[in-house]
């Protein structure tokens, strides 16, 4: 039992639960352990409720005649479901039979007569029902709870510029601090529970405020008692960058501003209404978001001091079904009145615009479905009233894709990179709002989901936190809920034998060849791919070139010296299991190759247009460019007009006409858009745009996705869902508009994972607050984090059980600042002589190293 410190306590909290989480009886025990942790904390509380999951929306299908069932129908239902719950808690069935009968009356009034006040009273019915069932149970639980009447509190005063039916179903009240209902409430107890969503007018008769009126009516109440905070509990932990249905990557935003959040949730955030914020952000009081069954998940806080975090894009959102409405005229240039004019014919039809852009001789604005009822023939009807006008073009069957955060404008320039996603999209508007919070592209609908996902990628950081405003992914926070456990890695198990490895040495790279088998046995047998090659440009160590070829790869090299390579380290391996894909390489390593018999790629119409003559017969692989790049960092990002890879995809026509002037034969299409890609759409995109470009190229019969499978690396992440992209390729296969072979080329996926490189600690430092611990080998043997701020795990192999107490910058013995190998790791206390072990080293490793300052790198063993 919760112990009261008094009943005049003056600070007050808010708890509202949502429809979900009052729906199960589990959930009730954790809404009492709520109310009964914020008395501990020397709080009065007012727990606001939403009616029962569904109850709302199956009174409200009473108040049309087209959706009404029988009145007893809907009573059964609604008593059956809360009876149910009732048992399951513990009470009698029959424990909620007076307002149950009160609903019966009700639905019997809504049948008889629409007038809105009977229509307002029988919506509110699902919040009472749901609070006094809460009252009665947390009662019985030993906390000093009662039932508050939101009519007694929630006053609307009647505004003559509302509507009727405005006024009873979605009512606005005043939030204002009422000191006197204040002390009132302090003085009637120190937990209450109460109806969300109902209030009274005036006159005292019942009102509802609309849609989400459960999260106003809690955040209106905190404004009236100047409360501490609120906290809305639902089924959600809060708001995240993307919709995580559609983008499993969406992290949870930890922190906000007011104003992003507003921004959010007009576009479209599931977590809370845009009204129920206007009371908090006038009186400033922090709203806290989360989810009802994970209290471990700390939620988003939308608090004044998310301000203090900058200009930062916070997330990528989409709304569909946008109808845009362009109208053009060059007489309406300097014409005063024209958009009085035009805009008095939207008002005639009932129409509210969202967003307008203009020009001189055209005005381009969009309808949002969720403030219009905009069907066929009212968009018939504003064409033929606007035509009166102007030109008039009305499209249907757009979507906005918006950038979302603080400043804006201050960080366009860091954007441009992003924004070529763009590129080879159709652009109907550019939209920056007014209030520096969003940047909105309006396209066709078709396109915005892939559009969301890429921008999703380069924008938002990776990664599972680390900072206040970037939580974990929904992916790490539900994967419990999937079955999923952290994966083990191969180096936990074969902890030992390293550490034997490394005995008389400082340091080494160990690469574990059966974990680079596995690798390729996974890719080997994705049904939608022909053909494996291994990009070696990623670790060419003849243990794994033979290693990879006993699995049955071929071999990508970018350069004739690696191909040189590669036939020298591995007898088996013939002219015709490579393929070379150079890249500005000079005319004469380029007929080298040719001369050697290897397979050819070519990335520059410049080679066709002034060397095509000496390519006479010749079958090669064309390089298309497709527009947008991904990856983990702008410098892996190899697709785009800032990337120099690949033809552009609107030069095809003239290399077609190239190849055939000089009587080559392009046999087949490639394309690469960056590494470490965790999303299977990427090579399903890259398939389809190549699919088509084999239309216009008649001999292709290979398609090359090229690399970029991601590795996770972090331990908790997810790998790339290898069955996601076996099912999509397959899927797309059928659609091409001939048979082609399907090939991939990756490099870090085969041999990131089977690396590490260890090394021995020489000092730690402290720095003030700063401790530092310097290994033996730094950006000489890894330059990876130095040259893309990639992230490797570190852990301590000579303590990998000790818990991790102490954080530590991990860095080498170059002379050089950025010779920073991790930064706020958390670590046990190291000491001089022990083994750290930098994981995921397997790729771009030893083979980008050096030996500046004259300390050679690390050596390389093969277990």
């Amino acid at each position: 039992m919760s112990t009261v410190q008094s009943s005049n306590v003056s600070s007050w909290r808010i708890l509202k639960f949502g429809g979900s989480s009052v729906t199960q009886a589990s959930h009730w025990q954790i809404i009492r352990q709520r109310i009964a942790e914020t008395l501990d904390a020397g709080f009065c509380v007012v727990v606001v409720v939403s009616a029962l999951r569904g109850i709302t929306d199956l009174l409200e299908a009473q108040l049309e005649a087209e959706t009404r069932q029988p009145a007893e129908t809907v009573h059964a239902e609604v008593a059956k479901r809360h009876r149910d719950l009732l048992v399951t808690l513990g009470l009698p069935a029959d424990t909620l039979d007076r307002p149950l009968g009160e609903l019966r009356q009700r639905l019997d009034a809504v049948a008889a007569s629409a007038a809105l006040p009977l229509q307002a009273e029988l919506l509110a019915m699902g919040e009472m029902l749901s609070s006094r069932l809460g009252a009665i149970w947390l009662a019985k639980q030993n906390l000093p709870i009662q039932w508050l009447d939101s009519r007694e509190v929630l006053i609307c005063p009647d505004d003559p510029r509302r509507s009727p039916r405005a006024a009873y179903l979605s009512a606005q009240c005043p939030a204002q601090p009422d000191p006197k209902l204040r002390h009132r409430l302090s003085l009637q107890g120190a937990a209450m529970i109460m109806p969300g969503f109902a209030a009274a007018n005036s006159r005292g008769e019942t009102v509802v405020l609309g849609r989400g009126g459960s999260d106003t009516s809690a955040t209106t109440l905190a404004a009236l008692l100047e409360a501490d905070r609120v906290e809305i509990s639902s089924d959600v932990p809060g708001l995240f960058s993307a919709d995580p249905r559609r983008i499993p990557a969406a992290r949870l935003l930890k922190m906000v501003s007011y104003r992003e959040a507003q921004e959010l949730a007009a576009m479209g955030a599931r977590a809370l209404h845009p009204r129920s914020l206007l009371p908090v952000h006038q009186q400033r009081i922090p709203l806290w978001l989360r989810q009802t069954d994970r209290p471990d998940i700390e939620g988003t806080r939308i608090t004044p001091e998310a301000r203090d975090h900058g200009a930062q894009v916070k997330a990528i959102v989409q709304r569909k079904n946008i109808t845009l409405v362009s109208m053009e005229g060059i007489d309406m240039w300097q014409q005063v009145g024209f958009l009085a004019d035009a805009f008095a014919e939207f008002k005639a039809l009932g129409l509210s615009v969202d967003q307008v852009s203009t020009s001189e001789s055209n005005v381009t604005l969009t309808l949002d479905p969720g403030a219009n009822l905009a069907d066929q023939g009212t968009l018939e009807a504003l064409q033929r009233r606007l035509e009166r006008h102007c030109k008039v073009e009305i499209r249907a069957d757009c979507a906005t894709v918006s950038l979302v955060g603080l400043g804006i404008r201050t960080i366009l320039h860091r954007l441009g990179p992003a924004l070529e996603v763009f590129e080879q999209r159709r652009i109907f508007q550019v939209s920056q709002a007014a209030n520096d919070l969003n940047l909105t592209f309006v396209v066709e609908a078709r396109h915005a989901d892939r559009l969301v996902q890429q921008l999703h990628q380069q924008v938002i950081p990776g990664g599972v936190g680390g900072d206040s405003v970037f939580g974990p992914t929904w992916e790490q926070l539900f994967r419990r809920e999937t079955g999923q456990a952290p994966r083990r890695r191969w180096w936990q198990d074969k902890r030992e034998q390293l550490l034997a490895l490394v005995d008389g040495r400082d340091c080494a790279y160990v690469y574990d060849l059966a974990c680079v088998r596995a690798a390729a046995r996974r890719l080997r047998e994705l049904k939608g791919v022909d053909r494996v090659l291994y990009s070696m440009k990623a670790n060419p160590h003849p243990a794994i070139l033979e290693a990879l070829i006993e699995e049955g790869l071929g071999i990508e090299c970018v350069s004739l010296p690696e191909a040189h390579h590669a036939l020298a380290a591995v007898s088996k391996l013939q002219e015709v299991d490579l393929l070379l894909t150079p890249n500005f390489a000079s005319r004469a390593e380029f007929f080298a190759a040719r001369d050697a018999g290897l397979r050819l790629t070519v990335d520059n119409s410049y080679i066709l247009e002034h060397w095509g003559a000496d390519l006479a017969g010749c079958e090669i692989f064309l390089r298309l460019d497709p527009g947008s790049g991904l990856g983990h960092h702008k410098m892996v990002r190899t697709a785009g007009s800032h990337a120099k890879f690949g033809v552009p995809l609107g030069e095809i026509e003239r290399i077609r006409r190239l190849s055939e002037a000089h009587d080559i034969r392009i046999t087949g299409l490639h394309a690469h858009t960056g590494s470490g890609i965790l999303h299977p759409d990427n090579w399903h995109r890259t398939l389809a745009t190549l699919g088509e470009a084999a239309r216009e190229l008649p001999d292709v019969r290979v398609i090359n996705l090229g690399g970029g499978l991601g590795v996770p690396d972090r331990h908790d992440e997810l790998p790339l869902d290898l069955t996601a992209l076996d099912a999509g390729l397959i899927q797309l296969r059928r659609e091409l508009v001939r048979p082609v072979e399907i090939w991939i080329e990756p490099g870090r996926y085969l041999v990131s994972e089977a690396g590490v490189l260890l090394a021995r600690v020489n000092q730690t430092k402290g720095k003030g607050e700063v401790r530092y611990v310097g290994i033996a080998t730094g950006m000489n043997s890894l330059i990876r984090p130095a040259l893309y701020g990639a992230w490797h795990e570190i852990v301590n192999l000579s303590r990998l059980h000790e818990p991790g107490d102490h954080v530590y910058n991990v860095v080498g013995p170059i002379c050089e600042t950025g010779d920073i190998l991790g930064l706020d790791r958390l670590l046990p206390q190291c000491h001089e002589g022990d083994v750290m072990l930098i994981a995921n080293t397997g790729a771009y490793g030893a083979v980008m190293g050096s030996r500046y300052n004259l300390r050679e790198p690390a050596g390389e063993v093969v277990i």
